[in-house]
Parts: structure tokens; sequence; C-alpha cells
């Protein structure tokens, strides 16, 4: 093991004043206990490259009794992997004992294929730092002193702008392979390069994700897909056959649809994401799967209509295969599936803007989302550029304007599904 080096504040330039206040509470409160306790990992990253950590973590040698018995607010969480919370009113900071390499206890169990089933070895902080994922994660800045701890070179490659994994990088995949992803996030984030041993087993691994449960799964894509930079991210996971095993539809989907409307659609959906996470505006998962899911729910649309069934249900039927298909890979809660399969079902309302459906249907709850995928899809090159332009017009105008444009629509004859007008009797 490489002995630590100790950089103090007049080389890493992070002051005390940019470490938060709850933070600073605890690291004092566990040293003041007798404890070792360090900020650990992104937050000291972030603070490196000038940039505002959005949580602050801490490490430290007390187990998560102990810190409960030091800051009685602290919750313990967690079996596979213990942590303490330690709760400031709805807020909490996350606190965690230094692990050790894995020995065969209960405490330590590795799967057959190498995947950590258990992690609570608890060790010294020099063993917690090789433990961790990538280098530039495995800093630990010492409140105390103000210096930066770093055994595994971790300041170095913050300043080659590259992610290495610490340890081999196949075992470290085969333990965790969400660090396929988080080295695939950082890259998006920060803009880092993977060093070639990191980067050369991940094509290859990349199947291990089909063991990763389908809840953490969720969690990921989110941080990747509602990161502000989600267009990057797409494109970094397809170049690592990645995003197949996240989105295995969207991306049969990406090779079948030979119009590029899918991806166009896609594409521009992400872009408007993230404008508005740099915005800060709100944004939903449902949305984004409403998007990786579209062709594969027109196309199973169509095959029900053939089979018969009337327009609506053609949508529910195809909506429910797609998303049965989807959450053996991703595990979609139901208050997020349950407002995609809206989207899609109210696709077809737009047609009808008639004074008492058109006037009805502003008022829906899911109205704005709605609109905003139709709007979406006629950008991707569907020909619904003019029902766009009306709806976006409706909502604009005085309430006698609405009445003037619904009553001229009234008494036009309506398109069909296949576009053709139908006849008046």
């Amino acid at each position: 093991m490489k002995d630590v080096v100790r950089i103090p504040p007049s080389e890493h330039g992070i002051s005390e004043k940019q470490i938060c206040k709850k933070a600073r509470t605890i690291l004092n409160a566990l040293t003041k206990a007798g404890y070792e306790a360090y900020l650990v990992g992104g937050a000291v990253r972030d603070l490196l490259l000038n940039k505002q950590p959005k949580d602050f973590d801490i490490a430290t040698n007390a187990h998560p009794e102990q810190i409960k018995q030091v800051i009685p607010s602290t919750r313990i969480i967690g079996r596979r992997f213990r942590l303490a919370h330690v709760h400031f009113g709805r807020e909490y900071l996350e606190v965690a004992t230094f692990r050790a390499p894995h020995d065969k206890s209960d405490k330590g169990q590795v799967s057959t294929d190498g995947r950590i089933i258990h992690d609570n070895v608890y060790g010294t902080v020099a063993e917690d730092a090789v433990r961790r994922d990538f280098t530039i994660n495995a800093l630990f800045y010492d409140l105390k002193t103000g210096d930066i701890l770093d055994f595994v070179d971790g300041m170095k490659d913050i300043k080659a702008r590259q992610l290495r994994l610490i340890g081999d990088p196949e075992i470290r995949y085969r333990e965790d392979p969400v660090r396929m992803l988080r080295g695939i996030r950082f890259m998006g984030k920060l803009g880092f390069s993977l060093e070639p041993a990191t980067e050369a087993p991940i094509s290859e691994l990349a199947g291990l994700l089909s063991k990763i449960a389908p809840a953490r799964l969720f969690d990921e894509t989110l941080k990747l897909f509602h990161s502000g930079q989600a267009l990057v991210m797409l494109d970094l996971l397809r170049q690592y056959h990645l995003f197949a095993c996240l989105f295995p539809l969207a991306e049969q989907s990406f090779a079948d649809d030979e119009t590029g409307q899918f991806d166009i659609l896609v594409r521009v959906a992400l872009s408007n994401t993230d404008k508005r996470i740099r915005a800060g505006k709100p944004v939903t998962p449902a949305f984004l799967f409403a998007v990786m899911l579209w062709y594969q729910v027109q196309q199973g649309t169509k095959y029900y209509r053939k089979e018969g069934n009337p327009d609506l249900q053609s949508v529910h039927l195809a909506a429910s295969d797609t998303l049965g298909f989807q959450v053996k890979t991703i595990a979609i809660p139901r208050r997020f599936s349950n407002v995609t399969r809206e989207i899609w079902a109210m696709q077809g309302r737009f047609q009808f803007k008639a004074c008492r459906r058109s006037l009805k249907f502003l008022t829906n709850k899911r109205f704005r989302a709605a609109y905003d995928f139709m709007c979406l899809r006629a950008r991707s090159g569907e020909p619904l550029e003019e029902d766009c332009k009306w709806w976006t017009l409706l909502q604009e105008v005085n309430e006698e304007e609405k009445l003037a444009m619904c009553n001229k629509e009234q008494g036009s004859p309506r398109r069909n599904r296949s576009g053709r007008r139908r006849r008046r009797k």
C-alpha cells in the first residue's frame, strides 16, 4: 500500500468556509469524541475543481452505533452496507465507517461472480481509501489541519483530468458493475477521460448490469439523464454498449427506425431536459421513459389496431407490453409509469379541436406534459406541426378568441389516422 501524501492548504486551496456548517458540526463532534473523521469523496473532488458540491459525505473510524452515541440525531440504515444518516431537521448528511478488504465472514460476502453481497468489514482510513472506486473519489480532507490525505495519487489524476479505478479494473467492475455507469457519469459531468486500463473491460463486462437490482438502476439512470448532460451521457452509454443494458427496447428502436425520427425525438427531448435542469426548472422521470419507449409503443399500437382493437385500447395494450418489458431492467415506480401511460394515451386527443373537447382538455392536469410531448414529436418529423401551432396558440389567446378558434374547427372535417379527410355526411 502506498504511503499517505499530506497536501497542505497552500497547495490545494480549499478553505474551511467552503464546507457546509452541518458537515463541520459532525466532523468536530466526532473528533472531539476521540474518533478520526474526514470529509471524503465527491465533495473534496468538486471543491478541488472549483465546483459546488451537491453532498458532503464523511468517513470515520467510529462504528454506526458509536456515531449515534456521539450524535443522537443519527439513524442507522442499510444491511448490505450499513451507514449513519445524521439528521438536521428534514435534511441529513451521510457518515460511513472506514471499510477494509473483504474477509470470509458474513460481514464481507462476495458472490461467485465477484459481486459484493455484504460490505460491513471495518478498517482504517488507508484501507478505506483503496476500497473506493476511482482515485479522484478517494481523497480525504482533514478539518483539523486543513490537509488533504492522498493514498492513491488522486491529486495527480485530478490534474490530468482522468478517471482511474483503484486496483484491477475487471475485479472492481465485477465487485460492483454500477461502477461502469459511475465512470460514464463522471466523464460526462466532469469532462474527464478514462485511463486506458480502466476503459478496456467496460464493453465486454457491460452485461453484468443485468445482475443489478432494477430499483438501483432506476436511481442510476436518473443520475445519468437528469445531470444536465443527458445528451453527452446518451452518446457515451451507447459508445460503451451500456445503453442497451438500461434501455434494450430503445436501443432496438434506434436500429429499427429507418426514418431517423426516433433518434431526433430522443436528442431533442434530452436537449430540452438539459436546458430545464440548467435553468433550475423541474423535470420528471415519466417524460424520460415516455420518450425512450415511444417508438415501441407506436409499433405495438399499430399491431393491436390491425387486430381490431379500438384506438385508445390499442395504445393501452401497447403501453402495458412496453412498460412490462422495461421494468425487468429498470424498476419504474408506478407514480411515474402511470404518468408515462397518460402522456401516451393523450396523444390521440390533439386531433379533436371542437370547443367542448378542446377546452376541457386544456384543464387536464396532464395536458402540459402531453402537449410538450406532441410538439417534440412534431420537431422529430412526425406530421404534427400544424397541431402543435394550433394548440400553442389556443393557450395564448383570451377566452373569446379561444371560442372563435374552436368554433372554426367545429365545422371542419376531421382527419382520420391515415391523414385523409373524412367525407361529411
